[in-house]
């Protein structure tokens, strides 16, 4: 599925584990690379490997027909992607797509369920991380259904952001527009807000982020309120 690489530890969720409980997992863990809408998983498909991103971000979708989905969380460098696995549920609920490209530790989804049984501290970092990622999906619905296009786009570019830790994304209009829940149309008007602003540019699927604090003052309060549930699960 993807190349291996060198790369460090530098997911939050196994930086967080005693040396010695992360000394345990290393030999599981395998370097790969995330490419840029790369399908992870899909909806009803068999779990065989879970990835803690290192670089990069993971979408998680539900899909409701063939054409129609809508993102209900994104995963970076601070967990887990296939976290059902560690307690045996081995099949997938959402779509899981690279929406930012960049790296992650992979490991066999058998040897994950056998290291959370065992391993209390990965067992309390993972049960932490999966009362987080519940509390997004739960705020990412309640802000699709309240909150504005312009508000959704902003709160997405802002927690995109934290997990790249770059300004500048490469999506395209039907991207963002499963990732906001709007169509087409909604995006372009959306981003032509922020842009009329000078809050972002955005041209030919390039998204640069020219002020930050700006931004954030035109998101939503989802964006914080899912950034202080994961700094309290830290």
């Amino acid at each position: 599925m993807a190349d291996e690489i060198r790369i460090p530890v530098r997911n939050r969720l196994l930086a967080g584990l005693p040396r010695r409980d992360l000394q345990r997992l290393l030999p599981h863990l395998q370097p790969v690379a995330l490419k840029l809408g790369e399908t992870l998983y899909e909806p009803g498909g068999r779990i065989r490997y879970c990835y803690f991103p290192v670089e990069g971000v993971v979408s998680l979708l539900t899909v409701l027909a063939p054409h129609k989905a809508a993102e209900v969380g994104i995963v970076g460098r601070e967990g887990l992607v296939g976290m059902s696995a560690a307690v045996g549920r081995n099949v997938s609920q959402f779509r899981a797509v690279v929406q930012g490209p960049g790296t992650a530790l992979r490991m066999a989804a058998a040897n994950l369920q056998k290291e959370f049984a065992a391993n209390g501290a990965l067992h309390s970092g993972l049960f932490r991380f999966s009362h987080s990622l519940t509390g997004q999906i739960a705020q990412t619905a309640a802000c699709n259904r309240f909150h504005k296009a312009e508000m959704r786009l902003a709160r997405w570019l802002l927690a995109t952001h934290d997990r790249l830790r770059s300004d500048n994304f490469r999506l395209t209009h039907q991207f963002l527009s499963l990732m906001i829940g709007v169509r087409r149309v909604g995006v372009t008007n959306a981003a032509g807000s922020l842009a009329r602003r000078n809050l972002i540019s955005y041209s030919r699927g390039n998204v640069r982020i020219l002020n930050l604090k700006g931004l954030q003052a035109a998101s939503c309060e989802c964006y914080e309120a899912v950034k202080a549930m994961y700094e309290s699960a830290n």
